[in-house]
């Protein structure tokens, strides 16, 4: 394909075409998240985007804790499902109460990344019923009574979140991660409150 003198402007308008479908998606989503939440519905059941994005923080602290794997699925003729046939395994893991000491995330588009950061050590990010799907965690983790092997239908750590019967599942009363990176497909909370927000375009992620 020739490149020629206006191929940076349909650059620039499919970029923001993205970007506003994203923000519009990401709004309608948030929308159907509070009545769910409210209702006590926590699992994340809607059709994910396949759009990874990068979740960040120095210090992770949460007491009720469980994992276990789940399959995402994407919406029907998803333009990102590539080879994955619109789903992908994740590693489902649910906080009841946690706080965060700074959060950034950050999500690629077309060559620039939307970014979001908030609170701090001193005012930190709080949340409850997190649930995270992730396909990959890094960090350094601390558990207390921590159980390995159970099967995900009998987590009884975070109220109204479990797996399939038959998955394999663990929990702990508490849990504590620094330097936590994810590379997350969906997050839903019953309660997040994010201090000091800001959202901006960057040059780099998190």
């Amino acid at each position: 394909m020739s490149l020629d003198s206006h191929t940076p402007a349909r650059h620039g308008h499919t970029r923001w075409r993205r970007f506003g479908v994203t923000m519009l998606t990401g709004l309608a989503v948030t929308t159907g998240l509070i009545l769910l939440t409210g209702k006590g519905v926590l699992a994340a059941s809607f059709s994910i985007s396949g759009m990874p994005f990068i979740i960040t923080s120095p210090k992770l602290t949460g007491t009720g804790f469980e994992q276990y794997a789940e399959l995402d699925s994407m919406a029907p003729n998803s333009p990102n499902e590539g080879d994955t046939g619109g789903q992908v395994i994740v590693i489902v893991s649910a906080i009841n109460k946690g706080e965060l000491a700074g959060l950034c995330q950050s999500i690629e588009l077309g060559g620039m990344y939307l970014k979001i950061t908030a609170g701090s050590a001193s005012d930190p990010v709080k949340a409850e019923k997190l649930i995270v799907d992730s396909d990959l965690i890094t960090g350094n983790a601390d558990f207390t009574n921590i159980e390995i092997g159970n099967d995900a239908s009998t987590l009884d750590k975070v109220p109204g979140a479990k797996g399939n019967i038959g998955v394999f599942g663990q929990q702990a009363d508490t849990v504590t991660i620094t330097n936590l990176r994810q590379n997350n497909y969906a997050t839903t909370a019953a309660v997040f409150h994010l201090p000091n927000l800001k959202m901006s375009f960057s040059s780099t992620g998190c």
